[in-house]
């Protein structure tokens, strides 16, 4: 007989992999929840994310330096991300439907390995045009490896923690964000610019030691393996858009509002993980190392953001936690952009609520996008939703940079109050889901 649990064990509040009942409620009881199989799922989709993360960022913090080697204007600056984010879209679409139809595990390492190989391809891009093109192909992995990450946990972890697990899986991004400025600082410090943009894009090999482990220790959650493989439909775009009938429910409602929401929390993010370290540098006349200062306050800031909205997320629900700090990031934004010239003592404070609220909206998004969508088809579903919220969202750092030179850096990051106020509005169309189990 098989030691397999059955399928029913998704939606019996037992423990996806172990078979066991949940009643531990410690501060760390929802990693205890996840169990040994769990737990190792959870180190992967941690590390996967925060080397994601570190890939990510090796480019906005070597933007100074990558606009006087190759002559750009703020604009091409900005094109940068851009590009990234938009073809992060069909990556993290792509990924969606791989883990659908061939496992969480197997996805993830896909995009982990792209987005390592095109990072380093980076550092040796003779020209812009290049360049443009490497980071592009960077956001194929990058696009996919949160949304694959987070339903490998999603479905280890019981309904009671899944906001504070998906959670806590998110604030990998600051750790790799972190880790990032650290390598800038010390980069910056001891070689020239023209060398240490390169240096930094090499570093991001990193990524690929992960993808031994992973191969070797990590398992998608049984129960849902079962789930996906008996259903001849997995992977299917067209059951995301499908719309409901009187017989039926369709997903094209959850599919139109949740890129919605995706667009204008990213639309917002995005504007300032791009420009806040070239807003330090150009316009409030921090050195690297001061930047290094300024950054600390607000991944410190971030990091709790994502524990504290992930705990919150399992409180108030998915929805009420998206609304509230889609306001207070509003208002943060507003504040950041417009402190006085000579109140950089006030900027370095600001930071940490900024970084806090910015952060804690994505808490909850691992646990609401992965129960809005059927186990059949939930890659493809956070994959395409996610992403082409990111790559619609780019348009606001873009903006920001055609609009610098007239208006400056800190004029132009109001329009990243302005996703925001779209987050808040998409919730609108989205049923609440706390307590859900992954059936």
């Amino acid at each position: 007989m098989s030691s397999t649990p059955p399928p029913q064990a998704l939606s019996t509040g037992v423990r996806s992999g172990t078979g066991e009942h949940s009643s531990d409620d410690g501060p760390l009881g929802w990693l205890r929840d996840l169990g040994p199989r769990g737990r190792r799922a959870f180190a992967g989709a941690f590390g996967g994310y925060a080397l994601d993360s570190y890939d990510y960022f090796t480019l906005p913090l070597s933007m100074v330096a990558l606009a006087a080697y190759f002559g750009l204007d703020s604009g091409q600056t900005g094109l940068f991300t851009t590009v990234t984010l938009v073809v992060s879209a069909i990556g993290g679409a792509a990924a969606g439907v791989l883990a659908d139809r061939v496992g969480r595990v197997r996805a993830l390492m896909i995009t982990v390995i792209t987005y390592a190989v095109f990072t380093v391809a980076c550092g040796f891009a003779p020209n812009y045009e290049t360049l443009l093109v490497f980071r592009a192909l960077q956001g194929l992995g990058f696009g996919g490896e949160w949304a694959v990450g987070a339903i490998l946990v999603a479905e280890y972890a019981s309904a009671k923690h899944r906001g504070r697990t998906l959670g806590a899986i998110q604030s990998s991004w600051a750790v790799g964000w972190a880790l990032a400025a650290i390598v800038y600082t010390l980069v910056f410090s001891f070689l020239g610019d023209d060398l240490a943009w390169r240096v930094m894009f090499w570093t991001g090999a990193l990524p690929a030691l992960l993808v031994v482990w992973l191969r070797r220790r990590v398992h998608d959650a049984p129960e849902a393996a079962a789930v996906r493989e008996r259903n001849p439909q997995r992977g299917s775009f067209a059951a995301i858009f499908r719309p409901g009938t009187a017989a039926a429910p369709g997903l094209l409602r959850i599919t139109l509002f949740a890129g919605l929401l995706s667009t204008g929390v990213q639309g917002g993010y995005y504007t300032l993980a791009t420009w806040v370290p070239t807003y330090l540098k150009t316009e409030r006349g921090l050195s690297v190392v001061g930047t290094g200062g300024y950054l600390t306050f607000l991944i410190s800031g971030a990091f709790l953001g994502y524990l504290t909205g992930g705990y919150l997320t399992d409180r108030l629900g998915r929805r009420r936690n998206i609304w509230l700090f889609a306001l207070l990031s509003a208002l943060c934004i507003l504040a950041y952009a417009n402190i006085p010239s000579g109140a950089n003592g006030v900027l370095l404070v600001l930071g940490f609520p900024l970084g806090f609220c910015m952060s804690a909206i994505f808490s909850g998004f691992g646990s609401y996008l992965s129960e809005l969508y059927p186990t059949a088809v939930r890659g493809t579903g956070q994959g395409f939703t996610y992403n082409t919220g990111r790559a619609v969202g780019a348009v606001f750092p873009t903006l920001v940079g055609f609009l610098a030179d007239s208006w400056g850096v800190g004029g132009a990051l109001v329009f990243g109050a302005l996703g925001y106020g779209i987050a808040a509005l998409a919730l609108l169309g989205l049923p609440e889901t706390r307590g859900k189990e992954l059936a």
